[in-house]
């Protein structure tokens, strides 16, 4: 029996929460999956699931062997990534997920510096704007936009994300330009639909008084940068993250409106679970991504000025 093996495999089990899905990442039968959780509970003379035929739940005894499980394999990770650090090198695997437009725009620049001064890592990065399950999913790191709400997971922040309402010199010739938050009712706005109640648009106002106005959606997207062309296009106007606008905004392509009120301001934070000891991979790459984010973001300097 491969103590260490199906030590490793008990723990998929678990954050999978199947046989079949543990044994769809691990790349192996899901018969082998069974037999190695079979000989491990045999050894330890204790049953560490409760298993029906929908359901795989852990005992008591499985929970605790889970969080013990976990502090071995962390602990035995330290330790190599130890030896390692003596010669200065980081090695072996990263997962990551990140916002699609951030993550091309921005992180894409940062991540190959990062990997210049560390080749001995292999980063395996999904641009997507969906939420991802780490660890369902097996993700190391996950660069995230967004206010979090209470999770079991770190979060550090890196960079302050500001809005604004922009539209083309074009279509401003032919609407003219909203003087207050209330005349966008009568414009046409562009909305990126991955978020609640896309069609509502956030300010503060110059007493710093919070309001809100419904907007005439007439082009809806998932994707910021194609609303950015959009509204480039003459379509209508955007609400935007600057990361996003601030090329178009320095070219003359958009223009800012409305800029005596406060738009939605979030931060960008880089969200990693929670374990005894943190990989010294993912410190590395937050310590690094902090760093190089940190002060006034560069998009947002000519727009300061």
């Amino acid at each position: 029996m491969d103590r260490f093996q199906n030590l490793q495999t008990f723990i998929k089990v678990v954050d999978f929460g199947s046989i079949s899905a543990a044994a769809e990442h691990l790349g192996i039968a899901k018969s082998a999956v069974s037999r190695r959780i079979t000989e491990l509970e045999q050894h330890l003379g204790v049953q560490l699931f409760h298993r029906t035929t929908r359901q795989l739940n852990l005992t008591d005894s499985g929970n605790s062997f889970y969080e013990r499980a976990i502090r071995i394999l962390t602990d035995l990770e330290e330790a190599e990534l130890a030896v390692s650090q003596q010669h200065g090198e980081l090695a072996g695997p990263l997962k990551i997920a990140a916002p699609l437009s951030f993550g091309l725009r921005h992180l894409t620049p940062a991540f190959t510096d990062f990997m210049q001064q560390h080749p001995k890592l292999q980063l395996d990065l999904d641009f997507n704007d969906r939420q991802v399950d780490l660890l369902q999913e097996g993700f190391d790191l996950a660069i995230r936009i967004s206010r979090l709400g209470d999770s079991s997971f770190i979060a550090r922040r890196l960079a302050t994300i500001r809005h604004l309402v922009c539209a083309s010199p074009e279509y401003l010739k032919r609407h003219g330009a909203p003087a207050t938050p209330a005349a966008l009712a009568r414009h046409h706005c562009l909305s990126y639909s991955n978020v609640p109640d896309s069609h509502t648009w956030r300010f503060t106002d110059h007493n710093n008084q919070p309001g809100q106005i419904n907007v005439p959606v007439v082009l809806r997207a998932n994707n910021g940068d194609f609303l950015r062309d959009a509204a480039i296009a003459g379509l209508g106007l955007i609400l935007e993250p600057t990361f996003i606008v601030y090329d178009a905004i320095n070219q003359g392509l958009l223009k800012p409106l409305l800029t005596d009120y406060h738009w939605p301001v979030i931060d960008a934070y880089a969200v990693y679970p929670q374990t005894r000891h943190l990989s010294q991979r993912v410190r590395a790459l937050v310590d690094f991504l902090a760093q190089r984010f940190s002060g006034t973001p560069y998009w947002d300097l000519n727009l300061a000025q």
